[in-house]
């Protein structure tokens, strides 16, 4: 993936799907990259509102579940994506900012039927439902949980327009505007998406071991399925790849290409 004039092209040099969005601004010369989520039922229908005039909101790139990108406006065109908002002394971040949305309902709470949704009443499985306290304002709530294909896009992206664009760092809307927004909230990566994008990582792993017997997952959330006929035994040792909320991504030592989620209150630093 590349960008040419200003909009992301595949290696063949082929443009992405591209929807032009009338909901712009003047020239922009981005310093941050800002992550949301839409709240909306599918990207398409996300970027569809995004391109409505009535909406007077836009972005620069809608991903959906599935990784899909759907780019609205070229990355040097302010976009109203970020509203009243200031960050380290800039305020107006539209005027300094591209922003990402990604398809993710937020945050969702559970009906008398059992099922979730948000306050819009899009509906998400409860697999994909996660449990986290907001940075903002410590409540612990339910969210729904960003699939791996989408931020898989997103690093290679964020990466991308780091590089291009000289971005300075990688932000959420709640930061922002933490008094307004909640997204993309707890059940987004973002340590790791910063680590990884800006250069911060450590060279070395986080190592953990659990505390007791303790089941990995394919999920962040005891709705997801186990990956093992039996539990993790007690003094197993793992590496963190990326956390949401209690729950981390970890690296099994000792078991090949065994991978997946576990709670880290049964974790203890190694």
């Amino acid at each position: 993936m590349n960008i040419k004039a200003h909009k992301l092209i595949d290696d063949n040099g082929t443009s992405l799907p591209y929807q032009a969005t009338p909901n712009l601004g003047g020239v922009l010369r981005p310093k941050y990259l800002v992550i949301h989520f839409t709240g909306g039922s599918s990207a398409a229908s996300s970027a569809s509102w995004l391109r409505n005039p009535n909406a007077k909101a836009s972005a620069h790139l809608v991903i959906g579940r599935d990784g899909s990108i759907i780019q609205l406006a070229p990355f040097n065109k302010v976009t109203w994506h970020a509203g009243v908002s200031s960050w380290e002394g800039l305020s107006g971040m539209n005027q300094h900012s591209i922003g990402i949305e990604l398809d993710n309902a937020g945050r969702v709470s559970k009906r008398a039927d059992g099922k979730w949704q948000n306050a819009l009443g899009v509906v998400v499985p409860a697999s994909a439902v996660v449990e986290g306290a907001h940075k903002n304002d410590g409540r612990t709530a339910h969210w729904h949980a960003y699939a791996q294909p989408q931020i898989d896009s997103l690093r290679t992206i964020a990466s991308l327009l780091v590089d291009t664009y000289g971005l300075v760092d990688v932000i959420g809307h709640d930061d922002i505007a933490p008094g307004r927004k909640i997204d993309p909230g707890p059940a987004f990566p973002m340590e790791s998406l910063r680590s990884m994008v800006m250069g911060r990582a450590s060279t070395e792993p986080e190592r953990y071991v659990t505390t007791t017997r303790l089941n990995i997952r394919s999920g962040p959330g005891v709705e997801n399925p186990v990956l093992t006929d039996a539990p993790l035994p007690k003094g197993t040792t793992v590496h963190r790849l990326e956390s949401i909320s209690d729950w981390f991504y970890v690296d099994v030592q000792g078991h090949d290409d065994l991978d997946g989620w576990v709670n880290a209150r049964y974790l203890k630093r190694s």
